[in-house]
C-alpha cells in the first residue's frame, strides 16, 4: 500500500505552531478527525498516548512518526504536518522535531507496520524531509511523496480501494414546496452513482413526506452524505459523518461533482451537539429561510380559502341575502358555518406557520416555539397593556415576517450565549433553558411592536375621516382604500380600510356603498393579479409557484387577499408595489362608474345586491389585475435557468 493511498489534502497542514508535545498531538488527531478517519476521537487519542507511555516515537532527524492501531479508526489512514519552529518531541538526537506523521491504523492487519517500514525507508533522505518541511501547498507535499515513491517502489500499483457493502455514498433531496426539484435533485444523483458505478441511495422530502428513507445501517457503513435541500434538514441522525450541504439545484446540475466530493474524502465530518448552532444551515440565506416558510404556509392558505369559498356558495344556494346579513355571510346557514369556520381555524394559523418555520430555518428546532409565538402575537395586536389582544390591532403577515426572523436569531444568539454553561446542563437546555428565554424574548419584541400597529391604524382613521368629509375626493379616496386594501393584506392599513368601510355601511348612504365597493375590488385584485401573472408570465415563477397559482382565482373572485400573501412574503419588493397600483386602479375606476355595494364580504358570491351596472364592476377589476400583472412582469425578472 502506497503512502499517498492514506494521506489526504485535508489531512495536511504545513506552517504549524505548537507549543509542545502534547499540543502537537491533539493537531494531528484533529486531522485525522476532520477527514472523518475515526470513529472515536477520544479512544483513538488514547491509543496515541499510550503508545508514547512506552517510549517516545520520534525518530531523529527532526522526524516523529506517532501511531496507533485501534477500534476507534475507521480505515487505516495519514495525516503530517510541519513546524518550521520546531517542538520537542524527546527525540533521541535531542534536536526539536519539524515534520510529524501520525498513523491511524485499523485493529485487522499490520497497516501500520508497513506504513512506518515504508515511511522510515523515505525519510533516511535527507534531501526528501528537506523537500517536505519546505512544501507550501498539500498537494506540492503529497506529489514529493508520490515522486519518490515511485523512484523507491516502482514496480509496486496502486492499491484499490476495496469495494463496500451497500451504499457508498447517501443522499437526501428537499426543495421548499417538496415537488419538482425534490424529485429532480434525487434522479440526477442517481443516474450519476450508476454512471460512476458508486451505489447510491436517495431520500427525497416531498410535500408527501420522506420516501425512501435511510437507515441506521446504511449510515453507517456510507463514505458520506449529501443534503441537496433548500430548507433545513436534521442532521442529528448522520453524527460522526462526512456530510456535503449544498443547495437542491447542485443536486440536479452537479450530481457527478458532489458524488466524487463524497468517495475523495474531502467532505468534513459534521458533530451534532445536541442544539442548533452548531449544525451546518442551508443555503440560500433569509431568501432560503423565507422560502421555507412560504412553502409550509401555502396549503395553509390554500385549503382555507377553498373551504371559506365553499362557505360563501352554500349560503347563495341557499337563497340567503348577502345584503340583509351583512358580516354573518358564509355562516347563515349550518354546512356553511360549519366550511367557513374550519376555513377560519386554517387562516388563523397562517401566519403562526410563516413565522415559526422561517424561524425554525434560522434556528433548527429551538426556533419554532419561538417563531410560532412571535406569529401568533402578530395576528392577535397583544401589547403590554392589552396582552389579551381586545382593543389593538395585529400587525399582520408583515409582522409574523418579522417575527419569524427576530425569534430566529434570537434564538441563535440565547444558543450561543448558552454555550460556555456547564457540561451538566445541556440535556436541560433545549428543553428547559432555550424555551424560557427565547419565549421571554419574543414576547417582550412583539408586545413592543404591536402598539405602533395601533397608533398607525389610528392615524389612518382619522385621515380617513377627514378625506371623506369632502364629497370632491370621493374618486382618490376610493383609489387610497383600495390599495390600502393591497399593503398588508391582514395588517393595520388592510384592517383600517375595511373598517372604514364596514362602519360607514350604518350610514346607509350612496357614498358608503361606493366606498364599499372600491374597498371590496381592492382586496380582490392581488390574488387574481398573481395568478394572472403565473399564467401569462411563467419564465416569472418557478415550477412550485406556478402550480400553486390557479386556486388565486378563486380566491380572488371571493374576495380572499390572503391568497396572494405566500407570493408577497416571498417577494414583497415586486408584488406588494404591483398589488397597491392594481387595486388603486381598480378602486378608483369602480366609484367613477358609480358601482354601490351593500354587502361587505363574499366577492363575486354578492355581486347581485349590487346598485349599478354589476359589468362595469367586474371591468374595473379586470383593468386593476391586469395593470398590477403588467407592473409585476416588469419588476420581477424571468427566473434563470
Amino acid at each position: 500500500m502506497r503512502i499517498t493511498d492514506l494521506l489526504k489534502k485535508s489531512g495536511i497542514a504545513l506552517g504549524v505552531k505548537v507549543a509542545d508535545k502534547s499540543e502537537a498531538i491533539d493537531k494531528l488527531v484533529s486531522l485525522h478527525e476532520k477527514c472523518g478517519n475515526l470513529k472515536d476521537v477520544k479512544a483513538y487519542k488514547e491509543g496515541i498516548l499510550n503508545r508514547e507511555e512506552l517510549g517516545t516515537t520520534a525518530v531523529g532527524m527532526e522526524v516523529a512518526i506517532p501511531h496507533a492501531k485501534s477500534e476507534a479508526v475507521k480505515a487505516p489512514a495519514l495525516t503530517a504536518i510541519t513546524v518550521p519552529d520546531g517542538v520537542d518531541y524527546d527525540s533521541p538526537d535531542g534536536k526539536p522535531c519539524k515534520l510529524l506523521f501520525m498513523i491511524a491504523a485499523t485493529t485487522d492487519g499490520d497497516v501500520h507496520l508497513e506504513v512506518l517500514a515504508r515511511l522510515m525507508q523515505l525519510l533516511m533522505h535527507e534531501d526528501f524531509t528537506a523537500k517536505l518541511k519546505a512544501a507550501k501547498t498539500p498537494e506540492e507535499f503529497i506529489s514529493i511523496i508520490d515522486a519518490r515513491e515511485k523512484e523507491k517502489f516502482p514496480d509496486e500499483p496502486k492499491a484499490e480501494v476495496p469495494a463496500k457493502k451497500g451504499y457508498r455514498v447517501l443522499a437526501i433531496t428537499a426543495c421548499p414546496t417538496g415537488i419538482a426539484h425534490t424529485y429532480m435533485a434525487a434522479e440526477s444523483l442517481q443516474k450519476a452513482g450508476d454512471s460512476l458505478n458508486i451505489p447510491i441511495k436517495v431520500e427525497t422530502n416531498g410535500s408527501g413526506g420522506a420516501k425512501n428513507v435511510l437507515t441506521e445501517e446504511e449510515i453507517a457503513n456510507c463514505d458520506g452524505i449529501i443534503i441537496a435541500a433548500d430548507i433545513t434538514i436534521n442532521l442529528a441522525r448522520f453524527d460522526g459523518k462526512p456530510v456535503l450541504q449544498c443547495a437542491v439545484s447542485d443536486g440536479i446540475h452537479k450530481p457527478e461533482e458532489l458524488i466524487n466530493k463524497i468517495v475523495n474524502k474531502e467532505v468534513p465530518v459534521y458533530h451534532h451537539k445536541g442544539g442548533s448552532a452548531d449544525a451546518p444551515r442551508k443555503r440560500g440565506g433569509a431568501y432560503g429561510h423565507l422560502m421555507n416558510g412560504v412553502s409550509h404556509m401555502l396549503p395553509f392558505v390554500v385549503a382555507g380559502g377553498i373551504f371559506i369559498a365553499i362557505a360563501f356558495l352554500i349560503d347563495i344556494a341557499c337563497g340567503v341575502n348577502a345584503q340583509e346579513v351583512g358580516s354573518a355571510f358564509g355562516t347563515v346557514t349550518p354546512a356553511a358555518a360549519w366550511f367557513k369556520t374550519l376555513g377560519g381555524v386554517a387562516f388563523n394559523l397562517m401566519v403562526p406557520i410563516l413565522s415559526g418555520f422561517i424561524a425554525m430555518s434560522i434556528a433548527d428546532r429551538p426556533g419554532l416555539l419561538v417563531g410560532l409565538v412571535g406569529g401568533f402575537l402578530a395576528t392577535s395586536g397583544a401589547t403590554f397593556m392589552d396582552p389579551a389582544a381586545a382593543e389593538t390591532v395585529p400587525s399582520g403577515f408583515l409582522g409574523g415576517l418579522l417575527a419569524g426572523f427576530v425569534g430566529g436569531y434570537l434564538m441563535l444568539g440565547i444558543e450561543k450565549m448558552c454555550d460556555k454553561m456547564p457540561k451538566a446542563l445541556e440535556g436541560i437546555k433545549p428543553v428547559l433553558i432555550y424555551p424560557l428565554l427565547g419565549l421571554g424574548g419574543i414576547l417582550v419584541v412583539m408586545c413592543a411592536v404591536n402598539p405602533f400597529m395601533g397608533m398607525i391604524n389610528s392615524g389612518m382613521s382619522n385621515g380617513l375621516n377627514a378625506i371623506a368629509s369632502n364629497p370632491a375626493m370621493m374618486v382618490p379616496l376610493c383609489a387610497l382604500l383600495a390599495g390600502m386594501m393591497s399593503i398588508d393584506m391582514g395588517g393595520p392599513f388592510n384592517k383600517a380600510a375595511y373598517a372604514f368601510a364596514t362602519l360607514n355601511l350604518a350610514n346607509a348612504d350612496d357614498q358608503a356603498y361606493i366606498i364599499m365597493a372600491a374597498v371590496m375590488i381592492g382586496g380582490m385584485v392581488p390574488p387574481i393579479a398573481v395568478a394572472l401573472s403565473n399564467t401569462f408570465f411563467k419564465n416569472r415563477w418557478t415550477d412550485e409557484e406556478r402550480k400553486n397559482a390557479p386556486v388565486n382565482y378563486i380566491m380572488g373572485l371571493s374576495f380572499i387577499s390572503e391568497g396572494a400573501i405566500p407570493y408577497a412574503a416571498g417577494h414583497p419588493l415586486q408584488v406588494i408595489p404591483s398589488c397597491i397600483v392594481g387595486s388603486a386602479v381598480a378602486g378608483a375606476l369602480s366609484a367613477l362608474f358609480g358601482c354601490k355595494l351593500m354587502a361587505p364580504h363574499g366577492g363575486i358570491f354578492v355581486f347581485a345586491t349590487m346598485q349599478g351596472t354589476w359589468y362595469f364592476y367586474l371591468l374595473a377589476l379586470a383593468i386593476g389585475a391586469v395593470v398590477s400583472m403588467f407592473m409585476l412582469a416588469l419588476l420581477k425578472r424571468p427566473i434563470k435557468k
